[in-house]
């Protein structure tokens, strides 16, 4: 999953093609879609005055709306979309990794 997120927001990142564009997309959103149960799975096990729990499933809540959004015409539309999914996949899997070590 790090890695599809290195591959739009590293700092020497290259715009992909048009149809890597595609799978990388498909991929985040998959990605995504897998870790949202995950998160609020373990997020849901913790007191409910918990501020990683609060933070976490605020997460959540911003990868659904990610998820509904489509991105806008062109090149530059979808690879904005596409960074934004990474940035959300990215937080995701922080606090999957935060919360499954407590």
């Amino acid at each position: 999953m790090r890695s599809a997120v290195r591959r739009l927001l590293a700092e020497d990142a290259q715009l992909p093609s048009v149809e890597e564009l595609e799978t990388l997309t498909l991929q985040l959103r998959g990605h995504i879609a897998l870790l949202i149960p995950e998160v609020e799975a373990t997020a849901g096990r913790l007191p409910k005055d918990d501020v990683p729990r609060y933070c976490a499933l605020a997460c959540v809540g911003e990868a659904r709306g990610k998820l509904s959004q489509q991105a806008r015409p062109g090149l530059d539309g979808s690879a904005a979309h596409a960074r934004r999914l990474a940035r959300v996949l990215n937080a995701l899997v922080d606090h999957h990794e935060n919360l499954s070590a407590s």
